[in-house]
C-alpha cells in the first residue's frame, strides 16, 4: 500500500515533498484496516478502467476477450464489499470495423458491467468513439451526457470528457489523433461553475491524464488543473488511459492513474480497486491483482 497524507498548502509549498510510504499487498491492507475505519466509511466505489472489450484475438499484451472474465471477478469482489456505485474510467470497448459490430461489443460488455451495480458511471475514452460517435456510445449505455457531476453521502463527484480535438470538434469515427485530447471551452466553463456550487469534498474521474504533458496527457491540462486548484475542494483525481499504476502530486492534489484491465493474460494480470471515502475526507484505495493500494489522509492531518 502506498500512503499519502494531504499537506497543508503552506507546508506543501514550503517543503515541496510528498510523504509516501509503501507496504505490501492489498490483502495486507485489508487485514491492517479491518475493524478500524468501517464506522467512518461514507462510500465505497468500485473502479475499473481500460477494458478494451472486443471479440478479436489478443494483440501484443492486450487480451481483449479476457476483459469479460476479469470484469466478472471484479464484480464478485464488489459484491462482497459491497460498493455503493461503480465507475469505469474509459475505453470500455476497442475499435471494430463497423458500427454494427462495435455496438455489439458495447452491448455485450455493458450487460456485464450493468450486472455489477445499479448505480453506474461511464467516463468516455478515445477508443469508445473510434468507430462510434458520442451519442451512439451514450445511447448504448443509457446515458445522456458525457460530462456531468453528482453527489453521494456528502461527497461531490465530477465525470470529465476529454475526447475533443484542439479545434473543439468532438471525437467520432476516426476523425481524431488520440494524442490530441482536450477539455472543450464549454466544458471548462461548466467545470468552473460546478465547482463554485457547494462545499463538499470533490473527486474527479477522467480518462486521459491530467498530470502529464506527454502523448497520454490532455493538451490543455494546465487550464483544467488551475480550475481544480482554485476551488480548494478537490481531494483526488482518478484516471486511466496509460494502462499503468502511477501517482503524482500537483499543487496539493493527487492524480492517481489506475492499471488497465485488458493488459496481460489471465486473471492474475487484471487490475481493479475499491475506493473508500471517509467521514473525515480521507480516502483509501484498495487495489486488487496488479492495482496498487493507496491511502490519502484527511486535509487536517
Amino acid at each position: 500500500m502506498s500512503q499519502f497524507l494531504y499537506p497543508s498548502r503552506r507546508a506543501f509549498l514550503k517543503q515541496g515533498a510528498l510523504l509516501l510510504t509503501t507496504s505490501a499487498a492489498a490483502t495486507s491492507w485489508a487485514a491492517s484496516t479491518e475493524g478500524q475505519a468501517d464506522d467512518t466509511v461514507r462510500l465505497r466505489i468500485g473502479l475499473v478502467t481500460d477494458l478494451h472489450h472486443a471479440d478479436k484475438p489478443a494483440a501484443g499484451t492486450r487480451h481483449y476477450r479476457q476483459s469479460l472474465s476479469k470484469l466478472e471477478e471484479a464484480g464478485s469482489r464488489f459484491e462482497r464489499v459491497p460498493v455503493d456505485f461503480v465507475v469505469e474510467l474509459g475505453d470500455l470497448i476497442d475499435a471494430a470495423d463497423s458500427v454494427d459490430v462495435e455496438l455489439g461489443y458495447l452491448k455485450t460488455v455493458n450487460r456485464a458491467f450493468s450486472a455489477l451495480c445499479q448505480d453506474r458511471h461511464y467516463v468516455l475514452g478515445n477508443h469508445c468513439v473510434d468507430t462510434l460517435n458520442k451519442q451512439e456510445f451514450l445511447g448504448g449505455v443509457d446515458r445522456e451526457k458525457s460530462y456531468y457531476s453528482f453527489r453521494r453521502q456528502g461527497w461531490h463527484f465530477i465525470v470529465l470528457d476529454a475526447c475533443f480535438r484542439s479545434d473543439g470538434v468532438a471525437y467520432q469515427r476516426r476523425n481524431f489523433d488520440w494524442k490530441d485530447a482536450n477539455i472543450s471551452a464549454e466544458e471548462l466553463e461548466w467545470l468552473t461553475a460546478d465547482l463554485q456550487q457547494g462545499k463538499e469534498p470533490v473527486i474527479v474521474f477522467a480518462h486521459q491524464r491530467l498530470d502529464v504533458a506527454d502523448a497520454h496527457g490532455v493538451r490543455n491540462a494546465p487550464d483544467v488543473r488551475r480550475i481544480l486548484e482554485r476551488s480548494g475542494r478537490v481531494r483526488a483525481v482518478f484516471q486511466g488511459h496509460s494502462h499503468q499504476n502511477d501517482l503524482k502530486l500537483l499543487e496539493g492534489i493527487p492524480y492517481c492513474t489506475l492499471v488497465a484491465m485488458v493488459e496481460g493474460d489471465g486473471l492474475e494480470s487484471s487490475g481493479y480497486s475499491v475506493l473508500e471515502c471517509m467521514g473525515n475526507e480521507s480516502l483509501r484505495l484498495q487495489g486488487f491483482r496488479r492495482q496498487t493500494s493507496r491511502h490519502w489522509g484527511s486535509v487536517s492531518d
